[in-house]
C-alpha cells in the first residue's frame, strides 16, 4: 500500500499537493492552509487515493452500521432555517405532528424483542416541550428497556430547553445525562462560520454554543459525533474553518466519535434556487474530511442522504461507517428531496452494499464496540441465525 501512495503523490504535477500528500503518509498534521489547497486544487484521484490510504490504516476494511430506529418527536419548530424542509413553524401548523410520551414509548415498545442497540431522538423545537417532558421521555425509556442507547437531541434543541428551564450547558446536560440520555447526535452544526449561518440559520444556536454543548457532554463522559451542512452558500474557506474548531475540540475532550459531512438538498425549502453539489465534489468532500479530522476515529456518511449507491462509493473515499438499519420513516432528509425517500434497509442489505464494495461488513453499537462481524457470514443466513436478522 505504501508503494501505491508513493506512485500516486510522485505523479502529482503540483509540488505543494505533493508536500501535503507526504505530510499525511509520515502522519503529520495539515494546516488550515493545506485544507484548502487541497479542495481548490486536489483532483478526485489525489484526494481519493490519500483518503483511502487513511481509511485502511486506520481500519483496514471494516465498515461499521447499526442497528437503530428514530423518534421524531414534532417537526413544530420555532425556528425558520433556510436549509430546512422539514420543520413546520408553530404559527403555519397545519403539516405539523407532535407525538405524546406515550406515542414515543409505544414506538419503543415496537422494538421489544428485536436486535436493536440505539434509538435517536432528534426533532423540532417546540415551545412547549421542554426540558422536563424529555427528561421524564428519557427515564420512561431506561426504565422500560435499560440497555437500549439513548442518542438524542441536537445542540439546537438542548440550547431551547436550557434556556427555557434557565439551566447552563453544563448544568442540563448533567440534568439529561441523570435521567438517561447517553450521547449526542452531531446535527445542528450547519456552517459554523457566522456570515453563512447568519444567511441560512440566523436565530439559532450559534457555533460557540453548539461546541459548549458538546463540550459539557464530553465532560461527563459521552460520547457525540459532529455534523457539517456542505454544497449550499458556503465556500472552502468555511468548510474548513468549521472542521479546524471541531479538530480543536477534539483535541481538548477526545470526545467525538465520528464526523459526518450532510449534503445539502434542495427540495422543498427557501434555497431551492441553490443547485445541489454533484457527486464529484460530493466525494471529494469525504476525502477531504478523512485527511484534515486526523483525530476523529470514524467518517460516516450518511446513506438515506446520499442514496445507496453513492454512499457504497464513499467506502473508497475514507468512510468507514455507513450508519444504521434506520428502522423507521424519518422525515427530516426525505422531505428535503434525499435519494431515499423510505429511509429503511435490512441488515441483509446493509451488508451485502457493503460486501459489494469488497469492504468487510461489521455491527457496533453506538460507541463502536463489535458486535458482529459478517465479512465471513452468508447473507441467505443472516435473516434465519437467531439474533442476526
Amino acid at each position: 500500500m505504501s508503494t501505491n501512495i508513493q506512485q500516486v503523490i510522485a505523479a502529482e504535477k503540483d509540488p505543494a499537493l505533493r508536500v501535503i500528500g507526504e505530510k499525511i503518509v509520515n502522519k503529520q498534521r495539515i494546516s488550515p492552509e493545506d485544507g484548502l489547497l487541497l479542495f481548490e486544487k486536489g483532483g478526485l484521484p489525489f484526494v481519493g487515493a490519500l483518503a483511502n490510504f487513511v481509511r485502511e490504516r486506520l481500519h483496514g476494511d471494516t465498515t461499521y452500521f447499526n442497528r437503530n430506529f428514530h423518534i421524531e418527536p414534532t417537526n413544530v419548530c420555532v425556528f425558520a432555517c433556510a436549509f430546512c424542509s422539514y420543520s413546520r413553524l408553530y404559527a403555519h401548523r397545519e403539516e405539523g405532528w407532535e407525538l405524546t410520551t406515550d406515542q414515543m414509548l409505544n414506538i419503543v415498545k415496537s422494538y421489544d424483542g428485536k436486535p436493536v442497540t440505539e434509538v435517536h431522538i432528534v426533532g423540532g423545537v417546540h415551545p412547549k416541550l421542554n426540558l422536563e417532558f424529555f427528561a421524564d421521555l428519557l427515564r420512561k425509556i431506561k426504565a422500560h428497556r435499560p440497555e437500549l442507547h439513548i442518542k438524542g437531541f441536537t445542540p439546537v434543541e438542548l440550547d431551547y430547553m436550557f434556556r427555557k428551564a434557565k439551566k447552563t450547558a453544563a448544568e442540563g446536560m448533567k440534568y439529561l445525562h441523570e435521567a438517561g440520555l447517553d450521547s449526542l447526535p452531531g446535527g445542528g452544526a450547519e456552517i459554523f462560520a457566522p456570515e453563512i449561518r447568519e444567511k441560512i440559520c440566523a436565530d439559532k444556536v450559534d457555533a460557540n454554543g453548539w461546541l459548549e454543548i458538546h463540550e459539557a457532554a464530553h465532560s461527563l463522559g459521552m460520547h457525540s459525533n459532529a455534523t457539517m451542512l456542505y454544497g449550499h452558500i458556503e465556500a472552502y474557506q468555511h468548510r474548513i474553518d468549521h472542521m479546524e474548531r471541531l479538530r480543536q475540540l477534539q483535541d481538548k475532550t477526545g470526545g467525538f466519535n465520528t464526523f459526518i459531512p450532510l449534503k445539502f438538498r434542495n427540495k422543498q425549502n427557501d434555497m431551492s434556487d441553490v443547485a445541489e453539489s454533484g457527486v464529484i465534489e460530493d466525494m471529494r468532500m469525504y476525502a477531504i474530511a478523512r485527511l484534515y479530522m486526523d483525530n476523529f476515529p470514524h467518517l460516516k456518511a450518511y446513506w438515506p442522504m446520499l442514496g445507496r449507491h453513492n454512499a457504497q462509493l464513499t467506502l473508497s473515499f475514507g468512510v468507514n461507517d455507513i450508519d444504521g438499519t434506520i428502522d423507521d420513516s424519518t422525515k427530516i432528509y426525505s422531505m428535503a428531496g434525499s435519494e431515499e425517500q423510505n429511509p429503511a434497509m435490512s441488515t441483509a442489505q446493509l451488508v451485502t452494499l457493503i460486501k459489494q464494495a469488497k469492504r468487510k461488513p461489521v455491527e457496533r453499537d453506538t460507541l463502536y464496540n463489535v458486535l458482529h462481524d459478517y465479512s465471513d457470514l452468508d447473507v441467505a443466513q443472516i435473516d434465519v441465525k437467531p439474533g442476526l436478522n
